[in-house]
């Protein structure tokens, strides 16, 4: 199989997208969970006729036939039971959010009457219904207050408590493991000898996933054959979705794509036109479960991870697709190479409100030290090689603390 396109990589890790059902969980488990199921109000919100600031309730035809002045009959606050008027020269003391009893349609301030033993006199002109919040105004009984597939904020479990929804429908998570291999990566613990360096990629990918809720396993492989042979036979059967760094490219250790039909995980495809990320294979098994074994350099293995797994984790959990975000170009750059490149760049918002990406120089995708300062990869076409400041380009965004 010849290497395909970006474009094309995208279409066949989406076209593999998996819904895996959902749960109940308790409201306050749901941060960061997709919704499964409509959020409905319970009852007409608001559930009855209340006073949107603190002051007197009256009956207004009383002042449409010129009485200013009221004998107030009771002071009532939120939560108590309504208290009606017996009669138009009445009014009732009342606090902001109490029940407003249908003997009264108007509600004056306190800062526009003056209260003089027991009698509100009136210092303005008012209309009929000011000040209240009509029942039913917002929803009614019913109605959607919050759609299924959004990510659950803390202002969408707020509306859940306040009808009362204790458990919701949520979509349920792939089973994921992230496997690192390389006799060269020791864990972060230890001190690397000359010749090894400590592993990072494994705890990166885990990291990401936290945003969605998933609690990825973490493995490390040797390059030895027969054990990268046994632990992803017991790993595809065990898991959803495989995540791999490592033992991908053209080295005489790496194992992982012979390994992987071996086992059978079919190859969907190896090897992209782009950089960084070149190397990256993706397969499926017989039983639908998926392997995405990226390239072992870091920011290879960040990139295809924001760029190619990602969105097919949003897709799979139902998350609306967001429109594409696009930026203008801050810098002139080359790249000399039938390669897309996806370039890190810094993000600002300029003064006119629009968005800038900045290229930040690196020495490679094993350069990683840039990706704390930076917010996105940028994604310049592959048919061009010169790359002009003020010309505008799609940007994948791993950062959203900066701006």
């Amino acid at each position: 199989m010849e290497m395909i396109n970006v474009q094309q990589a995208e279409d066949i890790i989406l076209s593999q997208y998996q819904d895996y059902g959902k749960e109940s969980i308790a409201y306050q488990l749901a941060l960061g969970r997709v919704l499964a199921e409509d959020i409905l109000a319970d009852r007409d919100l608001p559930p009855f006729d209340r006073p949107t600031v603190d002051g007197i309730a009256i009956d207004f035809t009383a002042y449409e036939e010129g009485l200013r002045s009221f004998n107030i009959k009771a002071i009532q606050s939120a939560g108590e039971a309504s208290v009606p008027i017996n009669s138009q020269t009445e009014c009732i003391e009342i606090m902001t959010g109490a029940a407003l009893d249908n003997t009264l349609n108007a509600v004056i301030r306190y800062e526009d009457m003056t209260i003089e033993n027991g009698i509100a006199h009136l210092n303005i002109e008012i209309k009929k219904g000011q000040n209240i919040h009509l029942k039913g105004k917002d929803k009614s009984a019913g109605e959607v207050l919050v759609k299924a597939n959004l990510v659950i904020t803390p202002a969408i479990i707020g509306i859940a408590a306040s009808v009362g929804k204790t458990s919701l429908w949520v979509k349920k998570l792939p089973k994921i493991a992230v496997i690192s291999t390389g006799d060269e990566m020791i864990s972060p613990e230890l001190a690397p000898t000359a010749y090894q360096l400590r592993r990072s990629n494994g705890i990166t990918i885990q990291s990401v996933l936290e945003k969605y809720k998933i609690a990825a396993d973490l493995l490390h492989l040797n390059d030895n054959y027969n054990e990268i042979k046994n632990e992803l036979i017991r790993c595809i059967a065990q898991y959803d979705v495989l995540l791999m760094s490592g033992g991908v490219s053209m080295g005489k250790f790496d194992y992982l794509p012979q390994v992987c039909e071996e086992v059978g995980i079919e190859k969907l495809f190896h090897k992209i036109k782009q950089r960084p990320g070149k190397p990256f294979w993706f397969g499926k098994s017989r039983n639908q479960k998926l392997a995405f074994a990226f390239p072992g350099n870091p920011v290879s293995v960040f990139m295809c991870l924001h760029r190619y797994f990602i969105p097919w984790l949003e897709k799979s959990l139902g998350i609306p697709q967001s429109s594409p975000l696009y930026a203008i170009l801050g810098n002139d750059i080359e790249f000399p190479f039938s390669l897309q490149y996806f370039a890190q760049v810094k993000l600002q918002i300029n003064e006119q409100g629009q968005l800038i990406a900045n290229i930040v120089d690196t020495n490679g995708s094993g350069d990683f030290s840039h990706l704390a300062e930076t917010d996105a990869f940028m994604e310049l076409p592959l048919e061009q090689n010169t790359f002009r400041k003020g010309e505008v380009y799609k940007v994948w965004r791993y950062s959203f603390l900066n701006l």
